[in-house]
C-alpha cells in the first residue's frame, strides 16, 4: 500500500514538472499549490524530483554546446582577417572624397549665388502676381465703406456677396482679408440692425397713418355709394367709365371732363400717404441675407400685435359715433395697408395669412360692435352706426375681403335699433296721452276739419252733415298716436336701406317692427294709461272710443307700408298688423277698468253710510249717502251713451250688482252684532229707491226688469223679515215656487241672530209684556229650525 502510494506521488510530480514546463511562468501559481494541498512532505519529494530534473537539462545544454564549440571559434578567426581589409578601404575613401571636395568648392559657390538670385527673382513675381490679387479686395472694401456711408445697404450686401465668393477667397490666407473676412459678419448684423430699425420706423409711421388711410379709403366708398346711381343712369346712356379712383384700382373719368375735373377726382392711395420703401428695403435685405423668413416672422408678429390694438376699442366709443368712426378708419386702414404690401410683395405676407388675420378681425369687430350697440339708447346714434358699418364693410368688400358676417350682424342691429325706437315712441305715445285732454276735438270750421282729416283717416256722414262748430269723437291723442306710428315706420325704413335686401324682405321687416309697436309698446301705454289713479270714468270712457278709430285706422297702416314698399298685401308670405288684437285689449282693458272704479267709487259712498242698528223705527226716508250714490250713477251712465250699448248695460249691471252685494254685506258684516227692526225698515227704505233707480232704465237696451233683478236677493230677505212670514218660508223652503227661493237659511239665521240678541237685551223690560215674550219665543224656534236647515245642508254639500 505504502508503494502504491509512492507511485502515484511520483506520477503526480512528473506531470506538475511536465506542466510547469510547458506553461507560462505568470500561471504557474495554481499548478505550485497543488504541490503543497497534496500528503504531509510532498513538496520534498517534489523538491528533490526537481532537482533531478534540472540536473538532467544542465548535462543536454552541455552536449549542445560542445557539439558546436568549433563553429564558433571558426567564425571569430574569419572575422579578424576581413577587418585590416576594411580599414584599408576606410583609409581610401576618405582620400577619394577630400580630393573630390577640394574640387566642387567653385562650383558649388557659383551654384549658391544662381540660387539665391533664382530665389529673390521669384519672390518678386510672387510679391507682385499677389500684389495683383489684393488691389481689387482692397478697392471692394474700400467701394464698401463708401456704400455703407451712403446707406446704400443693398448694394453694400451685394459688394460683400462679391467679395466673400469672389475676391477674398483668392487672398484668404493673408492676415488683412482673415480680419476682412472676420468683420464682413458684422456688417451684415449693423445692415440687419438699421433695417429692422427703419422697420420699426416704418410700423410706427404706419399706426399713426391707419387712421386717415381708412378715412380715404371710406370716402372713396362713400362717394361710390352716392354715385352708383348716376353711374348706372350713365351706362344706360352708353358712358362706360366709373366717376372715382378706389386705391389705383378704378380710373377716373377721362373723356368729356377737362383735366381740373380730373385731378378733383383724384385721390390720395396708401402709398400716397405713406413710404413704403423700409419694408421693401429690408426684406430685400433680408432675402440677401438669407433671412428672409425671419424677417416674415417678424413682420407678420409685429402686424398681429398691431391689429389686436386696432381692434381693441376705446370703453366710450358707444357715445358718440365719432368714437365708431375712428375704431372703423383705423381697421380699414390697417388692412388695406396689408392688402398693398400684399400685391407689392411676393411672400411676406399670404392671401392665407390676411384671411386668417380678417377672420380674427372679423369676430372681434362683431364682438366689440355688438357690446358696445346693446349700450346704445339713441336711435340717431345707432342709425349713424348702421350706416357706418355699411360703409365699413362695402369698403373691404372692395378690396376682396368677405364681409357677409356684418351684414348678418346688422340684422342683431336692426332688432337693437328697433328696441331704440319702441323705447323712444314709448315716450313719444306717454307724452301724447299725458297732454290729451280726453274731450272730443272740437272743430270750427271747415279748415280746421280739413286738418285733422289730412292727419287721421276719418269718415263719418253724419257728423260731416253737422253744421261748424262740431265735434270728432276722438280726442287729440288719436290723430298724434297715427302721426307717431306712421314716423315709426318711416324711421325703421331707414335703417333698411342699403342692406341689400328684397322689397319683400324690407316689408316683412316693417310690419314686424310696426307689429312690435302697436303690440308691446303703444299696447303697454295704453295699459299703462288705464291702471292709472287719475284716469276717471270719463277719461276711460274717451279712451275706449279712442281706441275703437284706431283699431278702424289700422288697415289704412297696411296701405301706407304697402305703398312705400311696392309688396302688394296679397303676398302669401306678407305679414299682417296686429293692431286690431292691440286696440280691442285695451278697449276691453278699459271696460275692465270702468266696471272696476265704478265698483270702488259705489264702496266709497256706502263707506259713508251711517246706520243707527238699534232705532226703534225709520226715518221715513232713504238715506242720504244712497240718494247721492244714486245720483253719482245717474250723471255717469249720462256718459256712456257714446260707449257701445253692451259695454254701457255691462257696467250698468255690474254696478248694481255691486251695490246690491256691498249692501247685504253690510247687513251681514261680524262686526255688527245687533240689528233693529227699526233699522231693517230704513235699510228697506235705501233698497227701495236702488229698485226704483233700476226700473228708470238708466241706460236703454235692458229688457223689462232685467236689471232689478241685481236687487232680488236682498228684497226677498227683506221681505221676510220686513213680513215676518217665517212659517211660509219654512213650510216652501227648497220648493221652485218658494216665495223667498233666493234666501239662504244661513243669511236668514244670520241676521235672525242678530235681532235676536236685541231681544234679549231688552228682555228685563218686556217680560211683562206677553207678546214680547211669545214673539221671543218664536225667534228661538225659528232659529232652530234655521240650524236644522243649514246643517242638513252642510252635509248635501
Amino acid at each position: 500500500m505504502a508503494e502504491s502510494e509512492i507511485l502515484e506521488c511520483i506520477t503526480e510530480h512528473e506531470r506538475i514538472l511536465q506542466e510547469i514546463e510547458s506553461t507560462d511562468t505568470a500561471c504557474v501559481g495554481p499548478t505550485l499549490r497543488s504541490v503543497y494541498d497534496d500528503q504531509p512532505n510532498a513538496h520534498k519529494r517534489f523538491m528533490e524530483k526537481l532537482d533531478v530534473r534540472i540536473r538532467n537539462h544542465d548535462r543536454e545544454i552541455e552536449k549542445m554546446c560542445n557539439f558546436h564549440h568549433q563553429g564558433f571559434v571558426d567564425a571569430i578567426t574569419e572575422l579578424l582577417k576581413v577587418r585590416a581589409d576594411a580599414e584599408k578601404l576606410m583609409v581610401q575613401v576618405t582620400d577619394t572624397n577630400r580630393r573630390l571636395q577640394d574640387a566642387g568648392k567653385e562650383v558649388t559657390a557659383q551654384t549658391e549665388e544662381m540660387i539665391r538670385c533664382r530665389v529673390q527673382q521669384r519672390n518678386i513675381a510672387t510679391t507682385v502676381e499677389k500684389l495683383q490679387l489684393c488691389i481689387p479686395v482692397l478697392e471692394m472694401y474700400s467701394k464698401l465703406k463708401e456704400q455703407l456711408d451712403s446707406k446704400r445697404y443693398y448694394a453694400a450686401l451685394k459688394t460683400m456677396e462679391q467679395l466673400e465668393n469672389i475676391y477674398i477667397p483668392r487672398v484668404s490666407k493673408y492676415k488683412f482679408c482673415q480680419i476682412m473676412a472676420e468683420t464682413l459678419p458684422k456688417l451684415r448684423e449693423e445692415i440687419k440692425e438699421i433695417s429692422m430699425s427703419d422697420l420699426k420706423d416704418f410700423l410706427e409711421s404706419i399706426r399713426k397713418h391707419s387712421d386717415k388711410i381708412g378715412e380715404t379709403a371710406m370716402k372713396q366708398a362713400q362717394q361710390h355709394r352716392t354715385f352708383n346711381s348716376a353711374v348706372q343712369k350713365q351706362a344706360s346712356m352708353g358712358y362706360g367709365k366709373p366717376l372715382y379712383r378706389l386705391n389705383g384700382k378704378a380710373s377716373s373719368p377721362q373723356n368729356g371732363v377737362d383735366e381740373e375735373e380730373e385731378h378733383d377726382d383724384e385721390v390720395l392711395t396708401a402709398q400716397d400717404l405713406v413710404d413704403f420703401s423700409p419694408v421693401f428695403r429690408c426684406l430685400h435685405i433680408y432675402t440677401v441675407l438669407s433671412d428672409r423668413e425671419t424677417f416674415e416672422n417678424y413682420y407678420r408678429k409685429q402686424r398681429r400685435k398691431q391689429a389686436r390694438l386696432v381692434l381693441q376699442p376705446q370703453s366710450s366709443m358707444h357715445e358718440t359715433v365719432e368714437g365708431y368712426r375712428k375704431y372703423f378708419n383705423q381697421i380699414v386702414g390697417f388692412f388695406v395697408v396689408e392688402d398693398h404690401i400684399l400685391h407689392a410683395t411676393q411672400g411676406l405676407v399670404t392671401r392665407a395669412y390676411i384671411d386668417e388675420l380678417w377672420n380674427m378681425a372679423l369676430y372681434k369687430i362683431i364682438a366689440v360692435l355688438r357690446t358696445h350697440s346693446s349700450y346704445c339708447s339713441d336711435p340717431d346714434l345707432v342709425l349713424e352706426l348702421k350706416n357706418l358699418i355699411v360703409i365699413f364693410a362695402d369698403t373691404l368688400q372692395g378690396y376682396g375681403f368677405p364681409v357677409n358676417r356684418l351684414f348678418d350682424l346688422l340684422f342683431e342691429i336692426r332688432d337693437q335699433y328697433n328696441e331704440t325706437l319702441l323705447k323712444k315712441w314709448a315716450g313719444v305715445f306717454r307724452e301724447i296721452f299725458e297732454s290729451d285732454n280726453y274731450s272730443p276735438i272740437p272743430v270750427e270750421n271747415e279748415e280746421e276739419y280739413k286738418t285733422v282729416i289730412s292727419r287721421f283717416p276719418f269718415h263719418d256722414a253724419e257728423i260731416e252733415k253737422q253744421q261748424f262748430p262740431k265735434k270728432l269723437p276722438m280726442s287729440q291723442s288719436v290723430p298724434q298716436v297715427y302721426i307717431q306710428v306712421k314716423e315709426f315706420i318711416y324711421a325703421s325704413l331707414k335703417f333698411s336701406e342699403s342692406l341689400h335686401r328684397s322689397s319683400t324682405e324690407i316689408d316683412d321687416m316693417l310690419r314686424k317692427s310696426t307689429n312690435l309697436l302697436l303690440t308691446r309698446t303703444l299696447s303697454s301705454c295704453l295699459q299703462n294709461l288705464i291702471k292709472k289713479p287719475h284716469i276717471g270714468l270719463t277719461e276711460l270712457v274717451q279712451i275706449i272710443i279712442n281706441t275703437t278709430h284706431l283699431e278702424q285706422a289700422c288697415k289704412y297702416l297696411e296701405d301706407f307700408i304697402t305703398n312705400i314698399t311696392n309688396v302688394s298685401p296679397e303676398t302669401i308670405q306678407t305679414t299682417r298688423l296686429y293692431g286690431l288684437s292691440t286696440f280691442k285689449d285695451a278697449r276691453h282693458a278699459a271696460e275692465g277698468e270702468i266696471y272696476t272704479k265704478l265698483n270702488q267709487k259705489i264702496d266709497e259712498f256706502i263707506q259713508l253710510a251711517d246706520y243707527e242698528w238699534t232705532m226703534s223705527e225709520s226715518d221715513g226716508r232713504a238715506s242720504g249717502y244712497l240718494m247721492d250714490l244714486i245720483n253719482f250713477l245717474r250723471s255717469t251712465f249720462q256718459v256712456f251713451t257714446h260707449l257701445p250699448g253692451k259695454v254701457a248695460q255691462t257696467a250698468c249691471m255690474s254696478a248694481c250688482k255691486h251695490l246690491s252685494t256691498s249692501l247685504t254685506q253690510m247687513l251681514l258684516d261680524s262686526g255688527l252684532k245687533q240689528i233693529s227692526m227699526g233699522a231693517i225698515q230704513q235699510f228697506n227704505l235705501d233698497v227701495i229707491q236702488c229698485e226704483l233707480f233700476a226700473s228708470s232704465e238708466p241706460v236703454p237696451g235692458f229688457q223689462g226688469d232685467t236689471l232689478q233683478l241685481a236687487f232680488i236677493d236682498l228684497r226677498q230677505l227683506l221681505d221676510l223679515f220686513m213680513v215676518w212670514d217665517w212659517s211660509t218660508y219654512l213650510a216652501d223652503y227648497g220648493q221652485p215656487t218658494s216665495k223667498y227661493l233666493r234666501v239662504n237659511p244661513s243669511t236668514a239665521l244670520a241676521l235672525l241672530e242678530k235681532m235676536k240678541d236685541t231681544s234679549k237685551k231688552n228682555i228685563i223690560f218686556s217680560q211683562f209684556r206677553k207678546n214680547d215674550r211669545d214673539k221671543q219665543k218664536l225667534i228661538e224656534t225659528v232659529v232652530k229650525q234655521l240650524r236644522s236647515l243649514v246643517n242638513v245642508m252642510s252635509q248635501h254639500t
